[in-house]
């Protein structure tokens, strides 16, 4: 009865990480497909009456969203394009509660995705002077002097086994760089610590 157990949760342990990540990509494109594709695929039978709905359908919406996505980006690395897109942007913030929206979805797309990293310092934050205690997070802004905050950064800390987190200020002298690559730091912290563990263990 044990062996049947063990084995029971050792495949278990095998078959949750890879069927949860199947399941989420399942999920977001099922919510691309109830939204962005099948609106597009709307728009394309109404401009070609021919066409039929169905999987044929759904993957020329498909192939329209990714040529889109390709041509906007073509558009941005333009002068004239950046004009446009930068209108687009201004508009954005111009309507009181969606501003709101857009803006924290473009900061936090521009600080994964763009150029401009911004989860790329990975340090350490002692939670006191002297205090042996520290906690793994990332500087998102280290000159706070506009808002009147003299030698203090901006860190934000991930949480474990979860896509939220906090920000906290504190003084830059409670700060310790790290030399990991940021991923293996975001990692190490989202997995609670263990995703090193088999790496420990062979060395």
């Amino acid at each position: 009865m044990r062996m049947i157990v063990r084995l029971f949760f050792q495949g278990l342990l095998i078959l949750l990480p890879a069927v949860i990540t199947i399941y989420l990509v399942y999920a977001i494109f099922t919510a691309l497909n109830n939204t962005l594709f099948s609106a597009l695929s709307s728009l394309l039978q109404q401009l070609f009456p021919q066409l039929q709905s169905g999987l044929a359908t759904t993957l020329l919406a498909i192939a329209c969203t990714l040529v889109m996505i390709t041509l906007t980006g073509a558009l941005a690395s333009h002068f004239m394009g950046r004009f446009i897109l930068g209108k687009f942007d201004q508009l954005m913030k111009r309507v009181p509660l969606v501003k709101l929206l857009y803006n924290a979805l473009r900061d936090l797309f521009q600080a994964f995705l763009g150029e401009d990293k911004r989860f790329d310092k990975p340090v350490l934050v002692s939670l006191s002077e002297n205090s042996e205690v520290r906690v793994a997070g990332f500087i998102t802004a280290e000159d706070l002097s506009h808002w009147g905050l003299e030698q203090e950064v901006a860190v934000y800390l991930p949480q474990s086994y979860n896509f939220a987190g906090n920000l906290i200020i504190v003084p830059a002298s409670l700060v310790t760089p790290l030399q990991q690559p940021a991923g293996e730091v975001t990692t190490f912290i989202v997995s609670g610590g263990v995703s090193t563990r088999s790496e420990n263990n062979d060395s």
